[in-house]
């Protein structure tokens, strides 16, 4: 009878044993549940704030200001559009050569601001 209790004892030991242990490892996923929602909510929120900043610099105002200081860009009218029109078979060879970036096999330009 006194071998029965010390090897119930010792199944008792080892059950609690093994019950502190999923306690505490409960405990630690909780704790990193916690955190990663945590970082969930702060990720959401940095990707509201991009979106925000997104929308507010693609905006068409925004974009006509920078080009209008940065680049001094100017709005189209139809008094400073001059359009060119090119005959290759006018053209003698004496004549100035096209530019490099237009190769010339490509077609005439239309419309060109001045």
């Amino acid at each position: 009878m006194n071998r029965l209790n010390i090897f119930l004892l010792i199944v008792v030991l080892g059950c609690a044993l093994s019950a502190v242990s999923a306690s505490n490892k409960q405990r630690q996923i909780f704790i990193n549940v916690q955190r990663a929602q945590s970082q969930e909510r702060q990720l959401q929120q940095d990707f509201s704030q991009l979106q925000y900043q997104q929308s507010a610099l693609s905006k068409t105002s925004r974009i006509e200001q920078l080009a209008t200081t940065s680049l001094k860009m100017q709005p189209v009218t139809t008094g400073r559009t001059q359009y060119l029109n090119y005959d290759p078979a006018t053209s003698k060879a004496t004549d100035a050569p096209l530019p490099a970036a237009l190769p010339a096999s490509a077609p005439p330009a239309r419309g060109v601001k001045r």
